[in-house]
């Protein structure tokens, strides 16, 4: 077997499958920017959102962190996968980018 993958035939957001005869690209994990394989534990560095932690790309809860990020009044954080959204607290709506009651 001929090892395709050697050639680096993939794009940089995947990485190269040695097959029988041939070879396939699979995408990075999500966590990745540029991978040696599946997983976050193979990015080559941690997309933004994301910080090396024992060898893994690990989302940042941005809720958690020391800074409010979330400032406006009666304003909750939610932590996304590499992100977070602001979304107005229970009893709360959004009018015109402010949290007014319901």
């Amino acid at each position: 077997d001929l090892d395709e993958c050697a050639g680096s035939p993939c794009k940089d957001h995947q990485y190269c499958l040695n097959t029988d005869g041939s070879f396939s690209c699979k995408a990075c994990d999500a966590s990745c920017v540029g991978c040696t394989g599946e997983g976050s534990e193979k990015c080559k560095t941690c997309a933004p959102g994301y910080v090396k932690e024992e060898e893994k790309c690990t989302d940042i809860d941005e809720c958690n962190l020391p800074e409010k990020v979330c400032t406006k009044e009666n304003q909750d954080c939610v932590n996304t996968s590499g992100s977070y959204k602001c979304v107005c607290s229970e009893g709360f709506e959004d009018k015109d980018g402010t949290c007014v009651q319901t």
